[in-house]
């Protein structure tokens, strides 16, 4: 690397460091505001535990996963901290999810059953607003009722996985698939690959399980109140909200609101949903300011590691 290179490096440091210095202001702001945070934070979070008996609000929203917001540790960490709660009279779940991992919506599931045998004088209920699908569905059916609006998307009681398949275009674009494997069915289901039947009868090997446990889970939750005499409901239909009252795969019309106020008797809503992790947001925020200093002086002077 030449003098002027060096030179110009240093020279964009130096006007990024001066620009921080002119906004030192702002930076002791960011600090003092944080400093005051940490100390009230876990006092605000805790104010739920004073409020007198209430309703205990728990989001699950968005897509159901590891890593998502409604992830079963997320969603299972506002549920224990609710029915701990001796102020607690029920817990409404508010779903807007198309669903998600198997897994997860099992997991969340099964903590809402153990949970509500453990305190069997706390009702949970599920209020869907937009959408409760698939493993959205599977949660729901773990609480004693369902409430929806005429115009929610209720039900796809089914599984699913998808993929693709290039092997025309590979044929068309003149490209030679090259795959080397150790074990005869560890290239099954490759895309580039022809789909062999082996593939299609391993594929539904697998689903055909999950969906037999999200069918067992929904008629072990709902029971008697489901229509047996519809062939499609486990066939991974979805329903608008007034198909899913004749079905049995809801109870009634209802708001969180509506809920709180005429079936838990406690007009008075608190979240539990869990926030986010205070120190993990902090370090993510300031990662990404440096990157971005980091890119602005590379762009400027045309530096590349080697």
């Amino acid at each position: 690397m030449n003098d002027d290179k060096i030179e110009s490096i240093a020279r964009e440091i130096l006007t990024e460091f001066r620009r921080y210095r002119r906004g030192r202001w702002w930076a002791r702001a960011f600090w003092a505001i944080l400093i005051l945070a940490l100390i009230f934070f876990p006092m605000v979070k805790d104010l739920h535990t004073d409020v007198g008996r209430h309703s205990a609000l728990i989001d699950l929203s968005g897509v159901i996963g590891i890593g998502e917001d409604a992830s079963s540790d997320r969603i299972n960490e506002g549920l224990r901290a609710a029915f701990e709660s001796s102020s607690v009279k029920g817990v409404i779940l508010r779903v807007n999810s198309p669903g998600g991992s198997p897994v997860q919506s099992r997991q969340i599931n099964q903590e809402i059953a153990r949970l509500r045998s453990l305190h069997p004088d706390i009702p949970v209920y599920t209020v869907v607003e937009e959408i409760c699908a698939s493993g959205a569905y599977y949660v729901a059916v773990a609480s004693d009722r369902i409430f929806v609006d005429p115009a929610s998307l209720v039900g796809s009681i089914g599984v699913r996985l998808d993929s693709f398949g290039l092997v025309e275009a590979l044929e068309k674009l003149g490209i030679e698939r090259r795959l080397f494997t150790a074990g005869s069915r560890k290239g099954a289901l490759d895309p580039f690959l022809p789909l062999q039947k082996d593939d299609v009868e391993f594929v539904e090997s697998l689903i055909e399980p999950v969906h037999r446990q999200f069918i067992e889970a929904v008629e072990k939750g709902r029971g008697e109140r489901l229509n047996p005499g519809d062939t499609n409901l486990f066939s991974g239909m979805i329903w608008g909200g007034e198909e899913a009252l004749q079905l049995g795969l809801a109870d009634d019309y209802g708001t969180v609101d509506s809920v709180a106020r005429d079936i838990i008797g406690e007009e008075q809503i608190v979240d539990y949903t869990p926030g986010y992790d205070l120190f993990e947001e902090i370090s993510r925020e300031l990662s990404m300011q440096f990157s971005l200093v980091l890119t602005r002086i590379i762009e400027k002077t045309g530096w590349r590691l080697q």
